[in-house]
């Protein structure tokens, strides 16, 4: 890893994650209920001055702390998805000049369309190797403290207690939660086995790792 590697990860971290904000932004557009986190996100925006932005910035710096406390890896890619994922989902909903969709099937198709943006815009991303965002190293740091209870059942606890946060405090739930709770992880895996990608052969490097390199003490 160059210092020029470096940056030019850090120009594709921002630009996978404005793919990846868009993709978000049409799971909200379809109107048929939330994800869980973005139900969360929502439904804070919903009871304070914050808009939807400002509260998923909020939510991610908040689980980045806790992925210090776990002593997670923590690497540019975490802090920059932290900053800047929430406003830049934030920015496509305020641009949006498209009327309200109100037609169920429509909406599940929307839907599924932003979860193969999604898809690639984590491919753009997570191809920099400067670690994943920090809802994701919230998951690994509770799968390493609950090690006989399966990854996915982990994942599954995690999203039931956001979305339930979420739907207290209002956010929407429809039949959009239920499939982005099942269907966004199939639609992902579809997407990286037609462009042959396997997030499993990334080799991430931390922030310590990546500053040694840009202060000249590491090649």
């Amino acid at each position: 890893m160059s210092r020029r590697g470096i940056i030019t990860g850090w120009i594709k971290i921002i630009l996978g994650l404005l793919v990846f904000s868009l993709g978000v932004h049409m799971t909200i557009y379809a109107n048929i209920g939330l994800a869980p986190w973005d139900c969360l996100g929502m439904g804070i925006a919903k009871h304070t001055p914050l808009n939807y932005g400002i509260a998923m910035t909020l939510i991610a710096v908040t689980v980045l702390l806790i992925d210090l406390l776990l002593k997670e890896r923590i690497g540019f890619g975490t802090v920059i998805d932290a900053l800047l994922t929430g406003n830049f989902v934030q920015m496509f909903n305020s641009l949006d000049p498209l009327p309200e969709n109100h037609n169920t099937w429509l909406g599940v198709g929307i839907m599924l369309g932003g979860f193969v943006f999604m898809a690639l815009g984590m491919w753009i991303y997570m191809s920099a190797e400067q670690c994943c965002g920090p809802r994701d190293a919230l998951l690994v740091g509770l799968g390493k403290r609950m090690p006989n209870v399966p990854i996915g059942i982990v994942e599954v606890l995690l999203w039931a207690v956001v979305l339930l946060g979420g739907y207290l405090l209002g956010g929407s739930v429809g039949i959009g939660t239920l499939i982005s709770t099942f269907g966004a992880g199939l639609v992902m895996q579809l997407v990286y086995i037609v462009i042959h990608f396997e997030p499993r052969d990334l080799e991430h490097k931390d922030i310590i790792t990546v500053a040694k390199v840009l202060a000249g003490k590491q090649s």
